[in-house]
Parts: C-alpha cells; sequence; structure tokens
C-alpha cells in the first residue's frame, strides 16, 4: 500500500513540474530612446501562447513548464523582430526592439490606369453573427482578398451588428501571403482603429487608408486585432457564408480558418 502511495505522490509532482504555469513579465523599450513599445506581440510561434503589450510597453501572462525550452518572438510594426528562449528569461525582463529601417525604391512614373474594385463580403445582414467574444489580446481575425494586379488600398469597412463595449480599441492588420497559411504584414507604421459605440451606431466603421501608402501586388489578408484590455464585452458583425475567416487565438499563434466569413471589406485602385 505504502508503495502505490508513494507512486501516485511521485506522479503527481511529474505531472505538476511538467504542466506547472509560469508567470512571464517585462517590457519592451526602444533600443534608441529606451521609450516603451505599445502593443508589441509576445508569443512562441505557431503556438497559441502568448500576448500583447500595453501602453507603457509591459507584458505579463503564463507558460506551462513544458514550453520553457521554447523562445518567444517579440514582434512589432516598424521595428526587427526579437526572440528569447523562454529559460533564459529573467524576472520583469526588459527587451529591446530595434527600430526596422526602410528603403525607399526609385519611383519611376510611369502611365497607368487604374479601376475602382471592392474586394470582400459587403453585406450588412447576414445568417447570424460572429466576432470578439472575449477579451483575448493578440486575438486576430479577417479575410483573404484574392488579387491578381497592383492596387492601392484605399480604405477598409467593417459592418457591426452590435457593440457591448463603450469603446473600441484594435489594430488593422493588412499582409502579403508567403505561401498557404502563412503572411507577412506589409505595415510600415501601426493602424488603430477607435471608435465609440456612438460612432458606431449606424452599424459600420470606416477605416481609411489614403494616408498610409498601402499597394499590394496580389492576394492580401486584411485583419482586425485584439490588443487593448476592454474589460467585459463583445463586437459582432453579420456572418456569411460567401468566403472563410482566418483567425488565430495568440500574437504569434497558427492561423486557422473557419468556414464563415464576416462583413470586411476593402475599396482598391486596381491597375487595368
Amino acid at each position: 500500500m505504502k508503495k502505490k502511495t508513494t507512486l501516485v505522490l511521485v506522479f503527481i509532482l511529474i505531472f505538476s513540474t511538467l504542466y506547472g504555469q509560469n508567470r512571464i513579465t517585462g517590457s519592451i523599450l526602444n533600443a534608441e530612446n529606451n521609450l516603451p513599445i505599445e502593443y508589441a506581440n509576445i508569443g512562441i510561434v505557431g503556438k497559441n501562447i502568448g500576448t500583447v503589450s500595453d501602453m507603457n510597453g509591459q507584458f505579463d501572462f503564463s507558460v506551462e513548464t513544458q514550453y520553457l525550452n521554447d523562445s518567444l518572438l517579440f514582434s512589432c510594426v516598424g521595428y526587427e523582430s526579437y526572440s528569447m528562449r523562454i529559460s533564459h528569461m529573467k524576472e520583469n525582463d526588459t527587451i529591446h526592439l530595434k527600430e526596422k529601417p526602410f528603403l525607399l525604391n526609385e519611383v519611376v512614373v510611369t502611365p497607368r490606369k487604374f479601376k475602382e474594385k471592392v474586394f470582400g463580403i459587403t453585406a450588412k445582414k447576414g445568417i447570424g453573427v460572429t466576432g470578439f467574444e472575449n477579451n483575448n489580446l493578440g486575438y486576430e481575425c479577417g479575410l483573404l482578398m484574392k488579387n491578381k494586379k497592383r492596387a492601392e488600398l484605399r480604405s477598409v469597412n467593417v459592418n457591426i451588428s452590435s457593440c457591448a463595449y463603450d469603446t473600441i480599441f484594435y489594430r488593422l492588420n493588412i499582409y502579403e501571403v508567403k505561401e498557404k497559411n502563412n503572411f507577412e504584414n506589409i505595415l510600415v507604421e501601426p493602424i488603430y482603429v477607435i471608435a465609440s459605440k456612438e460612432d458606431i451606431l449606424n452599424g459600420s466603421l470606416k477605416i481609411d487608408l489614403t494616408g498610409y501608402n498601402v499597394v499590394v501586388n496580389g492576394n492580401f489578408l486584411v485583419t482586425l486585432e485584439h490588443i487593448r484590455d476592454l474589460g467585459n464585452g463583445g463586437l459582432w458583425f453579420p456572418m456569411s457564408l460567401k468566403q472563410k475567416t482566418y483567425h488565430r487565438k495568440t500574437s504569434q499563434g497558427k492561423w486557422e480558418t473557419a468556414p464563415i466569413g464576416f462583413s470586411l471589406s476593402v475599396r482598391a485602385n486596381v491597375e487595368r
């Protein structure tokens, strides 16, 4: 009987060690001026473990012991990414990210003709609703836009069924397609989507892109990302069967698809 008890206790201790929670805290700063980097992504690539830094660059989340030999990737639009093994991190560690230099290509002026085109789903009513029902930092969802030619993106429009937040605060991300379920953010500066419940009483939200010079040359993915703790609430969009939604649970998580789309569209000038 004593042997059985001992074996059970040993098993419980091993299980607890393997699957215990380890708190990871720290801050992310600009390497040039030591200013905090707000809303940076932190997570294990391809796994649903991670978070987003707050407006002061601070982060706080937990990982299970089995992942301590994995590496965290720290990334933010406009900065070079940085990777560190979790087991090497110290309590309240400080991560410095370097600003990413962007080379401007030589401008060659050639006569081009464009036509306006709308990508995505424009329906204001759907077969149901879908959206952000949990306050999970880093959760992201969007639509893949099928495009073959050079396109200058002018605006993004999102139709909203209901909003239970007093104010919404999301980040708009635009990715080029590298390969299946592998995307790279093409923005050089973050685009934040901020609006009060009163601002979206008409059921739609327009995001102007004319000042960002966003140009794509093929298929592209447009997403909304939950980056600020908004408390209890939710944001829901009309649901459609016309397309599928790309989504991931955390900042560096694995992209998955759902067989439904939501009402998000992009207006662009497409080369003829």
